[in-house]
């Protein structure tokens, strides 16, 4: 009785372990990377680098990893994100330049256009039971072709029409960049309705067990349709802020920005198998991503080789998660 108590209380232990370790891995990589990076430069922990770091963060990868994170969560992926921030930054330049909107119209139209490509994806997910690899990355091809195809294949200006849009993404509001502020309220939201919200808690319990929920009386495809239309949306909203710091519309934007949103998603403790995943790491994990690669630009590596290092870092990743067992569920 006493012995197995013991391997009863070991078992435990080991979980505990395993709990901990799951929580606070990113948090430490976190940290490690912070004191690495200012030993390798003496120029990191300057304010001004570690704005930078946010700022590019903010326009790339930050804000579409909560999207990303609700997709994951329900056991998806969105492969289209990058494409749908380039067509959303074409679209913000073509409908104040090309068509003459007011910004207010323009920057609604941009959401609802990054929501009406998650739109398309969610419904064939959703309801024709399609895998989402394959028509997220029907949508990345459709959106970058439709950015090329808006643009005629150049940059268009926003022009003096769009200054208050290019005075917010260069601007500053209380010693921070407004990009900046702008996904921190965008990961506080995501937070509140992951945790607070019933709508959280069955995305993720979609997750983890679908067919329960879905004996259980709730309307799955509603949901998972849901959490492609808010992706999409977030990538039309990092779109804009990417139109605001170049002041222009470009279909050249966001390629390959996909790896870097599902790295930091991944990273932040997220399970690709679905139903386990936070806020507050994701943040991390998108943090981690922002310094490996200002660690990469204050080295000199060659951006053609960040990616080899992005692709390492997933990998590395995912067998922490399986070592962790949140791969082995």
């Amino acid at each position: 009785m006493t012995a197995l108590s013991d391997n009863r209380g070991d078992k435990k232990r080991g979980s505990d372990f395993g709990e901990i370790v799951q929580r606070f891995a990113t948090l430490g990589i976190f940290l490690v990377l912070v004191v690495v990076a200012s030993l390798w430069s003496d120029s990191f922990l300057t304010t001004t680098n570690i704005l930078n770091v946010l700022r590019q963060v903010a326009s790339g990868a930050g804000i579409m990893a909560v999207g990303m994170l609700f997709v994951i969560l329900t056991r998806g992926i969105d492969l289209s994100v990058g494409s749908i921030l380039a067509l959303g930054c074409v679209l913000t330049a073509y409908f104040i330049t090309n068509l003459g909107y007011s910004l207010p119209v323009s920057l609604v139209l941009v959401v609802l256009s990054g929501a009406a490509c998650g739109l398309v994806t969610g419904f064939f997910v959703a309801y024709m039971r399609l895998p989402s690899f394959v028509m997220s990355l029907a949508m990345m091809a459709i959106a970058r072709s439709l950015s090329f195809m808006i643009s005629e294949g150049r940059p268009i200006s926003i022009g003096d029409e769009g200054a208050a849009l290019a005075s917010f993404g260069s601007g500053y509001w209380l010693g921070m960049p407004q990009p900046v502020i702008l996904m921190f309220a965008v990961f506080i939201v995501g937070g509140i309705v992951l945790t607070f919200t019933r709508f959280g808690r069955i995305i993720t319990a979609i997750g983890s067990n679908e067919e329960a929920v879905r004996l259980s009386g709730i309307a799955v495809p509603r949901y998972i349709l849901s959490v492609y239309v808010i992706s999409g949306a977030l990538a039309g909203v990092a779109g804009i802020i990417s139109a605001s710091r170049t002041t222009i519309g470009s279909a050249q934007v966001g390629v390959g920005m996909e790896l870097n949103v599902i790295a930091a998603v991944v990273i932040g403790g997220a399970s690709l198998m679905g139903g386990r995943g936070d806020v507050i790491n994701t943040l991390l994990g998108t943090l981690v991503m922002g310094i490996i690669a200002n660690i990469m630009n204050l080295a000199g590596v060659p951006g053609y080789s960040q990616q080899l290092y992005t692709g390492l870092i997933i990998m590395v990743a995912m067998l922490l998660q399986y070592a962790t067992g949140t791969l082995k569920r």
